[in-house]
Order: C-alpha cells, then sequence, then structure tokens
C-alpha cells in the first residue's frame, strides 16, 4: 500500500470512531437523568454505596472521621447556557468511556495488517486488557477518589466567614478530571506491556527503579486525593500494584522473546 493508501484506511477508522463516539454521546444526551442524577451527583450523596462503606468502616474501627459525605449539597449555575452546555460535555465525555473498547478495536484492525503473524499472537487478547483495566480505572476513579475528594474540599474551611457554594462546572470539572485520571493511570501495565516488545523496557530495568517509581506514585496519589495519609495509601497501593503487575508483564514478554 501507498502512502495515501494507508492514510485513506486510517480515515475510514477514524470515521467509524467518531460515528460510535456519536452514538454514545446521543444514548448520554436521552438519558441525562440517569448520567446526572445517579451517576454525577452520586458521589456526594450520604447514600451513595462507597459513602455507607467508609461509614460502617468508621463505626466498626470507631474513627467517625471515615464517615464521609454526611450532608448532600446542591450546585449552583450562574451561566444562562451553563445547563445545556454542560449537557453536551458530560454526552460526549460519555460517549468516549463508553466507546473506547471500540476505539481500540479500530486502531487494531488499522495495525494488525502491517504486522507478521508472531507479532499478532504477541498482541492476543490486548484490546479486552487494555478496554479492562480502563475502565476498572474509571470506577476506582468514580467510587473511591471521588468521594474522598469531594469530602475533603466541601469540608475543608479556611475561614467561618466563607460559605461554599459549590457551581455546577467546578463540580463536574473535578468528577470527569479525577474518573478519566484514574482510568488512563490504570493504563500503565498496557504502556509496559507495549514498551516492553519494542525493547524499549526491561524487567531488570523495572525492578531497578522500583523504589523510585514508588516514590513517584505517592506523590501522584499526594497530588490527586485529599491530603490525608489514608487517602494517599488507599490510592497509592492499588499502583504500587499495578507497577508489579507491569513488572511481571514485562517479564513475561522477555521470556516470550528469549524463547522464539
Amino acid at each position: 500500500m501507498t502512502f495515501f493508501d494507508h492514510l485513506d484506511a486510517l480515515r475510514k477508522n477514524l470515521v467509524r470512531i467518531v460515528l460510535a463516539i456519536l452514538i454514545f454521546t446521543i444514548l448520554a444526551f436521552i438519558f441525562k437523568d440517569i448520567i446526572f442524577d445517579d451517576i454525577i451527583f452520586g458521589p456526594k450523596d450520604p447514600d451513595f454505596p462507597t459513602n455507607q462503606w467508609f461509614c460502617s468502616l468508621g463505626l466498626y474501627m470507631d474513627i467517625p472521621e471515615l464517615c464521609i459525605n454526611k450532608l448532600s449539597f446542591n450546585t449552583i449555575n450562574t451561566d444562562l447556557s451553563g445547563q445545556f452546555r454542560l449537557h453536551l460535555m458530560v454526552s460526549l465525555i460519555a460517549g468516549l468511556i463508553l466507546a473506547f473498547p471500540y476505539l481500540i478495536w479500530e486502531l487494531w484492525r488499522f495495525i494488525k495488517p502491517a504486522l507478521k503473524q508472531k507479532e499478532i499472537e504477541k498482541f492476543k487478547g490486548f484490546i479486552s486488557f487494555a478496554s479492562i483495566l480502563f475502565f476498572i480505572g474509571i470506577f476506582f476513579g468514580y467510587f473511591i477518589i471521588s468521594p474522598l475528594t469531594i469530602n475533603f474540599l466541601f469540608n475543608y474551611e479556611a475561614s467561618s466567614q466563607i460559605t461554599n457554594l459549590i457551581d455546577i462546572d467546578s463540580y463536574l470539572t473535578t468528577i470527569i478530571t479525577l474518573v478519566l485520571v484514574s482510568g488512563l493511570i490504570f493504563e500503565l501495565p498496557v504502556l509496559i506491556f507495549l514498551l516492553s516488545n519494542l525493547g524499549v523496557l526491561t524487567p531488570e530495568f523495572l525492578r531497578k527503579y522500583r523504589r523510585h517509581s514508588i516514590v513517584v506514585i505517592f506523590i501522584v496519589a499526594a497530588i490527586i486525593t485529599p491530603p490525608d495519609v489514608f487517602s494517599q495509601v488507599l490510592v497509592g497501593l492499588p499502583l504500587v500494584g499495578l507497577y508489579e503487575f507491569g513488572i511481571g508483564i514485562s517479564a513475561r514478554v522477555q521470556r516470550k522473546r528469549n524463547s522464539s
């Protein structure tokens, strides 16, 4: 195939990806009550599963501070077109998240013809692997990081003379950022897998810089969570687990390369 043939093939893949995202975006736009009332505003509700779980844990451990988001709060909109604009933005982001497996599959369809049979075998199950990790990250960000962050930021008080009136734009930006960043962070083993296949990373390198990586992980955890040790450990430990999982993946890639 010539360069323009490849370009034409990529254009077709991109068109199908855009159509898939559009379909999911329209569905999210239609079911706005579920998207906003049940999903977006869920983490701030005292009845949210995570909030109830933390409350139960706090009662069991006699740590009342773990009982988070005990009081729900209302959000405000100060822009005439704000609600419509936010409805469109949230629908588009929901469409991107839901279409993620299809997006990966289309990119794989574009790359696959250029690979040899042995290379194709290496990437067997890649789409499922990447999609599962992405959605685990999304759920982790939504059910764990978001409620903790909401609880800290809403209850933080610089002065008793300041009243919190939460703008909907600020609330949505916080939730969406936390969830998407978490989903992308959980793709760490996928990145390690790709770089290991390219020969850029080795398990020896990852083990050598394990301590440095753990420090970086907990710095990241401190940035994306409230500044308390419990939240940082709760987020940091799964990320350390992902790094160790990545070492195992890199070692497996190296063994296969050595045996072939």
